[in-house]
């Protein structure tokens, strides 16, 4: 046996092993994903590909046989692509959002999203019994900017009429009413959010008012023996357009969270952390919203029957529910 062979053999020998365990986990990434590795092996990547660098850079320095060269030159750009490649589409990782990171981000915020429930329905049954009681109330929660001309002193018929028009819409003027609702509730959302930093509590105020304005606005309708049109009309885009409002608020105690119990991290360091979180719920907020603006512009102007806008809207709400409920759980269990 050459001195070149017996070279090349114990070079092999020392260092093959090293070389099959980053062969084992590129295979394993190469067909599963980096997910598919424990954090152990996440580790254990990059320093397996450096060694195999250095291995190739000494292998050709002393010009050991071919065979040998190309298989590490393989191994390692196999390697280079499962650590730092690009690792999926531009839909791919829009699809991962959707399927994955959004309801995962609301099913960890779940108890949040729960408190920001009751303070909403608290509030909106609050204005709905004193409104109830006695129709001033009315103007004390809901501003004449926010009425659009329903108010106590408008008409029974005229309040129903505000539930029906829209029919004979066109489609122009209706792609300007959803963009003037699509941007009008996005900035109510990201209000919400953005007062998180002031220790939440901006957050709780404005979504107690806002569930104060519902609920005088129902009281308003049922009042007037109209409180089936009023749930018909609100739920086809209600179901959707309240859900989102009332997750950027839980995105909005996220950040207060951060900033008042930083556990063993820093404050600094902490409000990174739950701002990452409370920004996927943004993010999906405002898909959420734009889908409501749609259903309200759109599906709310023309469709008027009672049942199918209960239809809509209870359908809305079982699909939000086995979404968040469903996905969400799944995502973080495997995790």
């Amino acid at each position: 046996m050459s001195e070149f062979t017996l070279k090349s053999s114990r070079f092999r020998a020392e260092r093959e092993s090293s070389w099959r365990e980053l062969q084992t986990l590129v295979e394993r990434v190469e067909k599963q994903g980096l997910t598919s590795l424990s954090a152990e092996e996440l580790t254990r990547l990059p320093n397996l590909y450096r060694f195999t660098l250095s291995s190739l850079s000494v292998a050709r320095g002393v010009s050991l046989d071919r065979n040998l060269l190309e298989y590490l030159e393989l191994l390692s750009t196999r390697a280079y692509f499962c650590i730092y490649g690009v690792r999926a589409s531009f839909g791919g990782e829009i699809i991962k959002f959707l399927v994955e990171d959004f309801p995962a981000a609301v099913w960890q915020a779940r108890w949040r999203v729960l408190g920001t429930t009751l303070i909403f329905c608290l509030a909106a049954f609050l204005a709905f019994y004193l409104t109830s009681g006695n129709e001033e109330w009315y103007y004390t929660f809901v501003s004449d900017g926010m009425s659009s001309g329903r108010t106590p002193a408008t008409t029974t018929e005229d309040l129903r009429k505000a539930l029906y028009d829209g029919a004979d819409a066109e489609a122009s003027a209706l792609n300007q009413f959803a963009s003037y609702l699509f941007s009008n509730n996005v900035s109510v959302g990201m209000l919400s959010f953005a007062l998180g930093f002031a220790l939440g509590v901006p957050t709780v105020m404005l979504i107690f008012y806002n569930g104060a304005v519902l609920g005088a606005f129902v009281a308003l309708y049922v009042g007037r023996g109209l409180g089936l049109d009023i749930a018909a009309w609100l739920s086809i885009h209600g179901t959707t357009e309240l859900l989102a409002i009332i997750l950027c608020g839980a995105a909005g105690l996220g950040l207060a969270k951060g900033i008042i119990s930083p556990g063993r991290e820093s404050r600094l360091a902490n409000l990174a952390i739950e701002g990452r979180e409370a920004g996927k719920l943004v993010i999906g907020c405002v898909l959420m919203l734009l889908i409501a603006a749609i259903l309200e512009a759109f599906g709310r102007q023309w469709i008027t029957d009672i049942s199918l806008r209960l239809g809509i809207g209870g359908s809305m709400f079982l699909f939000w529910t086995g979404y968040f409920g469903y996905l969400g759980r799944k995502a973080c269990l495997e995790r």
